[in-house]
């Protein structure tokens, strides 16, 4: 058996110091890097390091590359921002290993997770994610977006907060609108909502607002859109600053 092996790395939403010593030890040993060029451009170069950047949305691709350098014996650093294991590359990886060869499935595969934008936005509103929540992606690339919204609504009435990932792009401008329109059909319309972009990033912004009064116009592929439960509530602070959102542990708890 070939002694090459795949790390699916998590680089996390951005700063170098919210990835995980387990990360950054991956990157030094490995001897190919392959990603999604704007990620793959986050990791120093090195010599020893061969880089293979790719364009969006070739996953699939990225993945059995990965299985055939890791078969020749190399040691493959997949990146992915934020966490791989949420809507990113380590699912891509095992959909081609399940689908290839009993040689595709002995290769050794690892998954080393790191900080999710969901969690980088939770940190920097303070803890909206406290109760139970689910995340949903918006892209309808890879599911129907019947689906999307048969899964909103259950959220909705399942009273989660909801965090949503991919929530428009060039292609589909118009899913976040729905995603609201939706929303706001079943949930109050005081209902805390937090647009966070590129958190961590020098271009970070937040937005802090309610189900009626936000303008999902606001979002891109960079945004996680954080919509808050029936308990979801803000903590004002003085001097203008924004308030902390969060969620109780305990459902029913009265301020």
């Amino acid at each position: 058996m070939s002694s090459g092996r795949i790390l699916v790395v998590g680089l996390g939403p951005g700063p170098e110091e919210w990835m995980t010593p387990e990360a950054l030890q991956a990157l030094e040993i490995a001897t190919d890097l392959i990603g999604y060029g704007p990620y793959v451009a986050r990791v120093p170069r090195r010599a020893g390091l061969t880089v293979h950047a790719s364009d969006n949305r070739v996953e699939r691709e990225r993945a059995r590359h990965a299985l055939e350098l890791a078969k020749k014996g190399c040691v493959v650093a997949v990146v992915s921002g934020g966490d791989p294991g949420i809507f990113a590359m380590a699912a891509a990886m095992f959909e081609v290993v399940e689908q290839g060869d009993v040689h595709d499935r002995n290769v050794d595969v690892h998954i080393l997770p790191g900080v999710s934008a969901m969690q980088a936005a939770a940190a920097r509103l303070g803890a909206p994610l406290g109760h139970d929540f689910c995340a949903i992606s918006l892209s309808d690339n890879l599911k129907p977006w019947d689906i999307v919204k048969r899964r909103l609504n259950a959220a909705a009435d399942g009273d989660f907060v909801i965090a949503l990932y991919n929530p428009a792009s060039k292609a589909r401008p118009d899913t976040i609108f729905e995603a609201f329109a939706l929303l706001r059909q079943s949930k109050s319309h005081d209902t805390p909502v937090a647009f966070a972009r590129a958190i961590g990033r020098p271009e970070e912004f937040i937005v802090l607002t309610t189900l009626g009064a936000a303008d999902p116009s606001i979002a891109d592929m960079s945004t996680l859109v954080i919509v808050g439960s029936s308990e979801t509530r803000l903590v004002g602070r003085q001097d203008g600053r924004r308030p902390w959102v969060y969620t109780p542990r305990s459902y029913g708890l009265k301020p």
